[in-house]
């Protein structure tokens, strides 16, 4: 089995920044892409970020310049910085990552910029 553990999340005002971080334990041997996804009340879930064992990244439009994804591979470990958040970035947002053949994913945690 594939745990994985978020945690960063919460209130922010716009222009605000926070951090996430996601540690990935358990069965981990082939532990390959990691990433973020979100979801807004009655949005479904896109993708955000993801970022490649070797450290190749992608970003949603909506983020790019924005949001920086890195990972720790002795940690196991995958961040999301969320700097100039806006409002609509408000969700709760999903650590995910690709293990062999199979895709796990966190809890979640709650991502919320008001003012």
């Amino acid at each position: 089995q594939v745990q994985l553990v978020e945690s960063g999340g919460g209130s922010v005002q716009p222009g605000g920044s926070l951090r996430l971080s996601c540690a990935a334990s358990g069965n981990i041997f082939r532990l390959n892409d990691m990433g973020w996804y979100r979801q807004a009340p009655g949005k479904q879930r896109e993708s955000v970020a993801d970022i490649t064992r070797g450290g190749r990244t992608d970003y949603a439009d909506s983020v790019k310049g924005r949001f920086t994804i890195s990972r720790d591979n002795a940690k196991n470990t995958v961040y999301l910085q969320m700097n100039s958040l806006k409002a609509e970035d408000t969700a709760v947002y999903y650590c995910t990552a690709v293990v062999g053949f199979g895709r796990y994913w966190g809890q979640g945690t709650q991502v919320t910029v008001s003012s």
